[in-house]
């Protein structure tokens, strides 16, 4: 007999992709054996099942607590018998999250969309593993995850501002991890939004584009605080695609449309996003995805686990180092009139929307703040700024030092790019900028 593993090196069996079975007794001891849609691994002691019926199982556990469980893995076919014993039932939180992601990628996998539907996440302690004899096939070699982890991990290190930073996690992920997907969104903590800073592997960077708290495999993730890993396509609403409101829909009055595509994959087959916490503070989301099916296992999810927690250290470092330069010590040069036609330039106070001709550019506190420096660009020649003064002025009503302005700059400093190359913003040192004109700008600042 093969000695019991610990349940951590099975992790493989709770990957959704081969249904358990959950053997239970009634109170009088009629047994009764049934598939189990969900068996998820929640930590070296225990795992969770998914509560989606009334049926004679859960009656069963209600009445006693103890069951078996059987379990395969998917990549070698080897068996493992379970003895459980069931502890509560969760109808809300992290894990009641995931797994409801979860189920929603094996019910649109099996063709049961219409069916599966979670009610609750029975949590039971795992007593003993047993691994049954038989024939089994050898586990195809992976690379090492954790010597591309720590490839990644030196990489971010090295970085001495965040524009740097961002763009080394998306060339880490894809040079050590083998993703070619992925995206960085941080979080607006005051609209309870999420916006697109940085992302690679699709045909428009989607910088801007703007995920509600709680909607979606990003959004979700970013409200429970935990990792939500999909293996296979869903057609489930709510992960399928990120479920976005554009201020048209929130605000009717605004007939002007200021939603910028979300970049993602049409039809994504696997998905993981991974929450960025800092001094037990959300920052944003690191999210990957990809056509394949079952592409990120708990191995992958472990290790992006690990580069987003490196990422937000790295973040809150940076946004510090930004912050010290005082508001005299700002350059008060005058810059050089900039020649050719006019550039006709839209600002919103309403929700500081700003748009440059017929384009839509920015919203929000990044529109704000590229309201004040075209402001006093255009009104007293100015074009040398700090970090410091953005945030100590009190009418751009910047949130407090928890926000990453950082990252709000180089979200700012992106769309131009992309969008206005008549308009520029260079970093010129430790907490400060420079706003480039190549034309002279017309600003029109509309109060309603």
């Amino acid at each position: 007999m093969n000695a019991a593993p610990a349940l951590p090196a099975i992790r493989a069996c709770f990957e959704g992709a081969i249904p358990g079975m959950m053997a239970t007794c009634s109170a009088d001891g009629t047994p009764n054996v049934a598939y189990i849609s969900q068996v998820y691994y929640v930590d070296e002691r225990h795992i969770a099942l998914s509560f989606q019926f009334f049926n004679k199982t859960r009656q069963n556990i209600l009445a006693n607590p103890h069951g078996t469980v059987l379990v395969m893995d998917p990549v070698t076919a080897a068996f493992y018998r379970l003895q459980i014993r069931y502890l509560r039932t969760e109808t809300e939180g992290a894990l009641f999250e995931g797994m409801k992601a979860q189920l929603a990628g094996i019910a649109s996998h099996s063709g049961m969309a219409g069916v599966f539907r979670l009610l609750g996440s029975d949590v039971y302690e795992v007593e003993h593993v047993e691994p049954l004899e038989g024939d089994c096939l050898q586990a195809p070699a992976r690379p090492p995850l954790l010597a591309g982890v720590r490839r990644s991990a030196e990489r971010l290190a090295a970085c001495t501002a965040t524009d740097e930073l961002l763009q080394a996690t998306l060339a880490a992920l894809s040079d050590h991890l083998g993703v070619r997907h992925a995206m960085v969104l941080m979080l607006d903590a005051a609209a309870q939004r999420l916006y697109t800073v940085a992302s690679c592997g699709y045909a428009t960077s989607g910088v801007g584009s703007e995920i509600e708290m709680g909607h979606g495999v990003v959004g979700t993730a970013a409200r429970e605080r935990t990792p939500v890993r999909i293996s296979h396509m869903t057609n489930a609403a709510s992960y399928s695609h990120a479920v976005r409101s554009s201020l048209r829909e929130l605000q009717p009055g605004l007939v002007l449309d200021t939603e910028i595509p979300y970049p993602g994959l049409a039809e994504p087959h696997s998905q993981l996003a991974v929450p960025i916490v800092s001094a037990g503070r959300l920052l944003g989301v690191l999210f990957v995805e990809s056509l394949q099916d079952m592409r990120f296992g708990f191995e992958d999810e472990d290790a992006l686990v690990a580069v987003a927690a490196h990422l937000g250290a790295t973040l809150d470092l940076l946004q510090a180092a930004a912050e010290p330069a005082a508001p005299e010590d700002a350059a008060q040069s005058i810059a050089p009139v900039a020649g050719g036609a006019p550039l006709a330039v839209r600002h919103y106070l309403a929700n500081n929307s700003v748009f440059v001709g017929e384009r839509y550019l920015i919203k929000g506190v990044a529109g704000a703040i590229l309201g004040k420096l075209l402001r006093e660009h255009t009104g007293q020649g100015r074009n040398e700024f700090t970090n410091r003064e953005l945030r100590l002025d009190p009418a751009l009503r910047l949130p407090d030092l928890s926000d990453n302005l950082e990252a709000r700059l180089v979200l700012l400093q992106r769309r131009l790019a992309e969008n206005c190359a008549d308009i520029r913003i260079e970093k010129t040192g430790r907490g400060r900028f420079k706003l480039r004109t190549d034309r002279p700008v017309l600003l029109e600042e509309i109060a309603a």
